[in-house]
């Protein structure tokens, strides 16, 4: 029988999970049974690796220790590769064992969410062990504390070893039908990954490359939008019909864009740009769609504020001199 512990706390020496895990190893050397401990604060550059060593495990352990909220960060990163990684062919026969101790709050909590992120995993559980401990020194040697530990890990091996069955979760359920592999790959593809994901060297250039593709892409959408800025100032400067002694500047808000564009009109001159203007004399809201439809000859400004798919403020009669200034019919 193999079983591995995979330990998420800090390793500091006054962490009473530590103390737990020494004594269930004791038990599990009386009962001659082969174990392996990982302590993640020693592989958190190399944890995407570790969902391989649970090839030979009939059992593992997961222990964290409480010190604020939740299972913590090296804990949370193990199953995260187990996730995306791990055989979960090979997960669905393992029983796990959480062991949560707390020197502050959420010892229960936190239990349930190993057991909760197991099951979704696919695998088995089994009983678990936390407390709440105030004092290191009188919990460790408290007898029937100890007591207690020493029966919570024969009842590990009780549990691999006749290989007992709990009753249907909702947790496995709802795997089973809606919860697919983040990474539909073989074991053997999903391993290869891993090594990847804790290669440094690789992370590194893969990261290069994602910036290197966002950089062109980024670009190729500048080049898309100043063709989308033109679709419309085009359009304006060649239908453009002076009128005699008339001024005037409008602001169009593409409120679906947002983005502005700029009429500036003086007798013969005319300025149509994309910026924001805080004084015009006309300021109107439109969709990208509705002034398509303008210079497309579909619709005429009047129309369009008449039916409301376009809003304005300012002078009306200076409003009105739009279908004159621009003819798209």
């Amino acid at each position: 029988m193999n079983i591995n512990i995979y330990y998420g706390g800090r390793g500091i020496i006054e962490d009473p999970t530590l103390y737990v895990l020494e004594k269930i190893e004791n038990v599990f050397e009386d009962l001659h049974i082969h174990y392996t401990r990982y302590n993640l604060y020693d592989m958190k550059n190399s944890i995407t690796t570790l969902p391989q060593t649970l090839k030979d495990a009939d059992g593992i352990i997961l222990a964290v220790s409480l010190e604020w909220m939740g299972i913590g960060g090296y804990m949370q990163q193990f199953l995260d590769a187990c996730w995306l990684y791990g055989d979960k062919e090979k997960i669905s026969r393992i029983y796990m064992t959480p062991v949560v101790i707390s020197t502050t709050y959420g010892e229960q909590e936190a239990l349930l969410s190993l057991k909760t992120a197991w099951e979704l995993l696919g695998g088995l559980c089994s009983r678990g062990l936390s407390a709440y401990v105030e004092d290191a020194i009188d919990f460790e040697s408290n007898k029937e504390y100890l007591g207690y530990i020493e029966k919570a890990a024969e009842n590990i091996y009780r549990t691999i070893s006749q290989n007992i069955k709990g009753l249907p979760s909702s947790s496995k359920g709802i795997k089973q039908k809606h919860i697919q592999t983040a990474l539909p790959l073989t074991p053997q593809e999903s391993e290869q990954l891993s090594k990847y994901v804790s290669d440094d060297i690789y992370v590194k250039q893969q990261k290069e490359d994602i910036e290197q593709l966002a950089s062109f892409f980024k670009n190729k959408l500048n080049n898309q939008g100043a063709e989308v800025e033109m679709e419309f100032v085009k359009p304006f400067t060649t239908h453009f019909t002076p009128q005699d002694n008339f001024s005037a500047s409008y602001v169009f808000e593409i409120t679906d864009r947002k983005q502005s564009l700029y009429i500036d009109v003086k007798n013969d001159d005319l300025i149509c740009k994309y910026e924001k203007h805080n004084s015009p004399d006309v300021y109107a809201k439109l969709t990208h769609n509705v002034l398509d439809e303008i210079i497309h000859g579909r619709m005429s400004f009047q129309k369009a504020f008449m039916t409301g798919d376009m809003t304005a403020k300012g002078n009306f009669k200076t409003l009105r001199m739009l279908d004159l200034l621009f003819d798209f019919s």
